[in-house]
């Protein structure tokens, strides 16, 4: 069985995955105050996790921080994977454990995935592409091939990033910005050019 740590709008899109994969799942897990049923699916404190050898387990948190704190928390869980059957992933792309691929995302030749990352609705991860754990790319955002994508970074909603770029760790790329040369760590980029407006400051 599968159980989704966070009862979030997140987790509604991963249930449904699964659903469509027929994989069951049997409980969200959330320490915060939360209704008994959300989706359907029973609603559990983390103290009540008792898993089997071969219960699996996806956080189901859009935030990369919260998913970080969340794996820690986690530490010796057998972690699933979750990818839409519309996905389209080629057969030399890799994703880890605990990462997710929603609806209409694309995948090409050896594109790599990390753990615990998410590629939302229809983005696009073209060939060769690396992207390292807890890494969020969003909604229709694109990278184009060779891009590198370090951990802990997020490129927002509509964003592009052209050939050969490196994106740092922690970093944020702004919803449509367009990133046309290298990210340092940390760096929050928007705009079209994209350009450096402030620092993420969170630090694990």
């Amino acid at each position: 069985m599968i159980y989704l740590f966070g009862a979030s709008g997140h987790g509604l899109v991963i249930l449904d995955i699964l659903h469509r994969l027929n994989r069951p799942v049997q409980a969200f897990i959330d320490d915060a105050d939360k209704p008994a049923l959300f989706g359907g699916i029973p609603v559990i404190k983390s103290t009540e996790f008792h898993p089997a050898t071969s219960d699996e387990l996806i956080i189901s948190i859009g935030s990369n921080a919260a998913r970080w704190k969340v794996a820690q928390k986690m530490a010796g869980s057998l972690f699933a994977t979750a990818i839409h059957p519309t996905a389209i992933l080629s057969e030399t792309a890799a994703v880890q454990a605990g990462s997710v691929v929603m609806a209409g995302a694309i995948l090409n030749p050896y594109a790599k995935v990390g753990q615990h990352c998410i590629i939302n609705t229809g983005a696009t991860i073209d060939h060769e592409c690396q992207l390292g754990d807890f890494v969020h790319i969003s909604p229709n955002a694109t990278l184009c091939g060779n891009v590198k994508v370090g951990n802990h970074s997020w490129v927002a909603a509509g964003a592009v990033v052209i050939p050969g770029v490196t994106i740092g760790e922690r970093a944020i790329v702004g919803a449509g910005a367009v990133v046309l040369k290298d990210v340092p760590d940390g760096a929050v980029v928007v705009g079209n050019p994209a350009h450096i407006k402030s620092e993420n400051k969170w630090v694990m």
